[in-house]
């Protein structure tokens, strides 16, 4: 059975999500980027290389869809390709410094959203954070529901 707000918390996260990545992506096309490629930045300046898969998946992207924009960053040369050290076999996406410049200037086109989402959320960010970070875990570790019986 299921919790009588589950149906409009759903709502309620979906229409939040929409709202702050409709005005980070707003924000980043006034400055020639999309948000694709500021998450994808994102990842490489705070850990450095890291393989495609890590890539897409922190930047909610299939994969395919995710190589194609690694392409075009690469062409654009604000990331670089190279073979893992421990794995030659296995290639890794670094941020070159055009990149982490572009980042740079991304992230303050950025900053002023986040200060906004952080105004509305108030003291409660950290809660926030704390709770969405749990339910992402618990969506994605949760075990198929299994068909009725009959």
């Amino acid at each position: 059975m299921s919790h009588p707000g589950t149906a409009e918390t759903a709502r309620l996260l979906s229409m939040a999500e929409r709202m702050v990545t409709q005005r980070l992506d707003d924000a980043l096309r006034a400055v020639g980027a999309d948000i694709d490629q500021w998450r994808v930045l994102s990842l490489l300046v705070d850990q450095g290389g890291a393989p495609m898969n890590v890539v897409a998946e922190h930047a909610l992207l299939l994969a395919p869809k995710c190589s194609k924009l690694v392409d075009r960053m690469v062409a654009a040369n604000l990331v670089l390709r190279r073979a893992d050290e421990l794995d030659r076999r296995r290639v890794l996406i670094f941020v070159s410094p055009r990149g982490r410049q572009a980042h740079a200037d991304w992230d303050a086109a950025a900053a002023e959203v986040h200060e906004r989402f952080a105004a509305a959320v108030g003291a409660d960010a950290a809660t926030l954070d704390e709770i969405l970070r749990r339910l992402a875990l618990g969506v994605r570790t949760e075990p198929a529901e299994a068909p009725p019986a009959g």
